[in-house]
């Protein structure tokens, strides 16, 4: 299964949106804490509506946590940043991919960066006047991308 992990984000309504795509897409969410928000932000699931009771939801106290509990592969994540110098149509995501995304406002940390840098995809933009994509927004095309092959079957 396919999974999206938030590394702390901040804004619940972003969240909410975020699992109600995966409910779609039958994704699990992963939260890393810390977040910006508490996990019972009326905010947070009313953007989730009434699909946040079928979100497959993990939670790690950190990043750290994340990496002991699930060793992933290398070949399995995919870590989005928008300087990371290939697009993300370029690989070939597993079935068991994780799709990683930092906070809205300063994406993912320098330390996570430094240890993953050549796991790192970017959704390509043609304007040089957008910095970046709402969160929500781009966690659901990379997850489209990233099932594509699956989802035409």
């Amino acid at each position: 299964m396919t999974s999206i992990v938030l590394v702390h984000p901040e804004i619940p309504g972003n969240t909410g949106a975020v699992g109600r795509t995966c409910v779609a897409l039958d994704m699990e969410l992963v939260l890393i804490h810390p977040l910006g928000f508490e996990i019972s932000d009326k905010r947070l699931k009313r953007s989730g509506l009434d699909y946040w009771q079928h979100i497959r939801l993990a939670e790690f106290a950190s990043w750290e946590a994340f990496l002991e509990e699930r060793a992933p592969r290398d070949d399995q994540m995919f870590l989005f940043e928008e300087y990371a110098p290939r697009s993300f149509y370029e690989p070939a995501y597993p079935d068991d991919a994780y799709l990683v995304f930092g906070r809205e406002t300063k994406g993912l940390p320098q330390a996570i960066v430094d240890a993953h840098g050549t796991q790192m995809v970017n959704l390509p933009m043609r304007s040089d006047k957008v910095r970046s994509l709402n969160l929500a927004n781009t966690v659901a095309a990379a997850a489209y991308q990233a099932m594509r092959g699956s989802l035409s079957r």
